[in-house]
């Protein structure tokens, strides 16, 4: 999230004298409240939208075999709308065209009167392609009474088994690309010029091409080699990316950050065939994989990584395709008459005087500016590509709590010791008495299945579990249990106690809410900090925080339920929920924002939103992400806020008061600290109208907008 280019962009009306007029202040103000709701709605309404529920549409696959039985199948594939099946007459004409990444996968049929077919998947074009793919073939084997296995002709590697590492590596390209544009539209105009701009673009690209290679390889493991890769691909996106931002900048200012937004992250994430597979989005989405640069990049890197380059050269030709046309418009934007004056920024006459470096800041001399506008976005990308990365590259089970019942107490027992000392580390397996008590533990969340042993002989043994809980810890729990039992000759019995909604197949829901209330809160203070620095006292921004909280709980309840149907029921719950996290998270983001500047959003970023989102289990089970995120579950405002989401859906409201007891704890020190730098300014400003040491370097005191006998 490019926060600082929020703040830039609800900064257009900087400049004028401390007696503006109230007509521009009421302006002022409203733009603080439209920015964030704009970014909030866009982010959030589009990843909703498309994610809520994803089914395959047209995912092309290969049936391989001859005659009338293979053309029948390919004909049965053709009939509904999820496959679109061509038929092929080799093995290897079917593994070219997943190498190809034409095909999504393939079924090979049965020859020689056996009855094995097998079933073609490539998990390096995407881990939940290969899982979607593999649904829509076995069914095809059932049908036709034949035994199936499965080949991978395409594996991820053991460093990188998420598939995450050209995910996050594209997306830091993205934010290395137009990041900086935002805060070098305020502090440094005058390296917007093409000949200053380029020559700084080609260093930057290369600079933070090599960082991403650096965190993702040999700091993380999630890349083998492949630096010249990296550095290649990055200098193009993030070139194609600057440019096309460059652009925007000269035409419509700071507010050049909205476009910018939905071009590179909002549309470009759900169109990248990086998280999601692009034939589980609408058609829209299909068609901008092919035209914008986040899906260019993420789709070089896995071709280089995993493909022997199949298809490189439509990728690079994309991002190439940006470079020229930017390059071109630019130019022509410098030689009309507006020249390169940039909409909404007083020109900087001379650029060595001192002028903020970041919005609502004091004025810095030319070096500080310099550094700051690569400082900046430079520690968000670390942030986002490290934290990302090292969380997600490489799931592994650990610690998932799991109980046992039988009907002797004694044979649970000795079940869990010896599942505990076979799955040391993987399981913490305990007893349950009766089925009823597992299941309300199940529930409750405090586990995440429950084994059952076989009540008599030839009956099968049953395994508890709710994928409402998290769909990716229901997973590992079957692959843990499902060989264990075979290896037994023990029938397995799986029960899903709670299962998602059909509006919220992936699980995802919960997560998009959670992390919409916690951007809410977040953004809003730090836009309130870079563009009305004269709201310095509590007093003067608490109105307006609640007013913001209930307001934006009521429409973010209202998108995700009424207009988009993801959510349902529980309207008040949610909306109150929603208001309160919104609420504390502002009050903790003002104690950093209030003390030292928009510098403190970083921090910030850390806690509620790069360490929120592996500890909220939300996506990926916090029982598969490194374990020191396991305790940050339980203390993080974003973990809360998921679990309160998903609680209300499908767990009657089970632990909603934990977590609303941690976000209104982080309310309660917000709030105490913001009373407490309340007292702090106010002793800073007497000692500088006093003329005392800190004369003349009050914050914010040459951007008030009002008298200061005002406050």
């Amino acid at each position: 999230m490019d926060t600082e280019a929020v703040i830039e962009a609800a900064d257009v009306l900087d400049g004028r004298p401390p007696g503006a007029d109230r007509k521009e202040q009421i302006i002022r103000m409203v733009a603080l409240f439209v920015m964030p709701f704009l970014m909030v709605t866009m982010m959030f309404a589009t990843y909703m939208a498309t994610m809520h529920s994803p089914h395959p549409r047209d995912m092309p696959v290969a049936v391989v075999g001859s005659g009338a039985t293979a053309q029948a199948v390919v004909d049965g594939l053709n009939a509904g709308d999820s496959t679109e099946a061509t038929l092929v007459a080799t093995r290897d004409d079917a593994v070219d065209l997943l190498h190809d990444q034409e095909a999504t996968g393939a079924l090979v049929l049965p020859t020689d009167g056996s009855a094995n077919a097998t079933i073609l998947s490539a998990s390096a074009a995407g881990a939940s392609q290969n899982a979607t793919v593999q649904q829509l073939l076995a069914p095809v084997a059932v049908q036709n009474s034949w035994q199936t296995t499965t080949e991978d002709v395409a594996p991820l590697p053991a460093g990188d088994s998420a598939g995450i590492a050209v995910l996050f590596a594209a997306m830091g390209m993205m934010l290395a690309g137009y990041v900086p544009l935002s805060i070098m539209v305020m502090g440094v105009p005058h390296l917007l010029r093409l000949r200053r701009f380029l020559p700084v673009l080609a260093g930057w690209s290369a600079l933070t091409s090599s960082i991403i290679w650096l965190i993702l390889g040999p700091i993380v493991g999630a890349v083998d080699g492949h630096y010249l890769t990296f550095l290649g691909v990055g200098m193009l996106a993030t070139a194609a990316v600057g440019l096309a931002q460059l652009l925007l900048s000269k035409l419509i200012g700071p507010l050049a950050v909205l476009p910018g937004m939905l071009l590179w992250v909002v549309f470009g994430m759900p169109a990248s065939n990086l998280a999601l597979s692009v034939h589980n989005m609408p058609g829209f989405f299909q068609f901008l994989h092919g035209v914008l640069p986040l899906p260019a990049a993420g789709e070089a890197l896995r071709s280089v990584l995993y493909f022997d380059g199949n298809g490189l050269g439509t990728h690079l030709i994309v991002l190439a395709v940006w470079i020229v046309a930017a390059l071109a418009l630019c130019l022509l934007k410098e030689r009309s008459a507006s020249g390169n004056m940039i909409p909404g920024v007083p020109p900087i006459s001379d650029p060595d005087s001192k002028a903020p470096a970041l919005a609502g800041g004091p004025p810095r001399s030319k070096r500080f500016r310099y550094v700051a506008a690569a400082g900046f976005p430079l520690a968000i990308l670390v942030v986002v590509v490290g934290a990302m990365g090292f969380s997600m590259h490489k799931p592994q089970p650990h610690d998932i709590p799991v109980v046992v019942v039988a009907a002797a107490p004694g044979q649970a027992q000795q079940t869990a010791a010896g599942l505990n000392a076979q799955l040391d580390g993987i399981l913490d397996v305990t007893v349950a008495d009766t089925v009823d008590e597992a299941t309300e533990q199940i529930r409750s969340r405090d586990v995440v299945a429950a084994f059952v042993l076989p009540s008599a002989p030839d009956t099968p043994a049953t395994l508890y579990s709710a994928s409402a809980a998290n769909a990716s810890q229901q997973s590992a729990i079957r692959a843990i249990f499902q060989p264990i039992t075979a290896a037994q000759g023990l029938p397995l019995t799986v029960t899903d106690v709670q299962p998602l909604s059909e509006t919220d197949t992936g699980g995802s829901n919960s997560m998009y809410v959670g992390m919409s209330w916690i951007m809410a809160g977040f953004l809003f203070l730090a836009v309130l900090r870079g563009g009305a620095p004269h709201v310095r006292r509590l007093r003067q921004f608490l109105p307006l925080l609640g007013g913001w909280a209930i307001g934006m709980s009521v429409w973010l309840w209202f998108l995700f339920d009424v207009l988009i149907g993801a959510i349902s029921g529980n309207a008040l719950e949610t909306i109150a929920y929603g208001a309160l996290t919104i609420f504390s998270v502002s009050l903790a983001t003002g104690v950093l924002t209030r003390t030292v500047g928009l510098a403190g959003i970083i921090p910030m970023m850390v806690v509620l939103m790069m360490a929120g989102v592996p500890a909220s289990g939300g996506g990926m089970s916090v029982y598969l992400v490194p374990e020191v995120f396991r305790p940050l579950q339980d203390v993080l405002p974003l973990p809360a806020a998921v679990d309160i989401a998903r609680s209300l859906r499908y767990f009657d409201g089970v632990g909603v008061g934990q977590n609303l007891l941690v976000i209104a704890i982080w309310g309660a020190i917000g709030l105490v600290l913001n009373l407490v730098i309340d007292q702090w300014l106010k002793r800073r400003e007497r000692r500088s109208d006093s003329g005392g040491p800190d004369a003349g370097t009050a914050p914010e005191a040459h951007l008030r907008l009002v008298p200061a006998e005002a406050h």
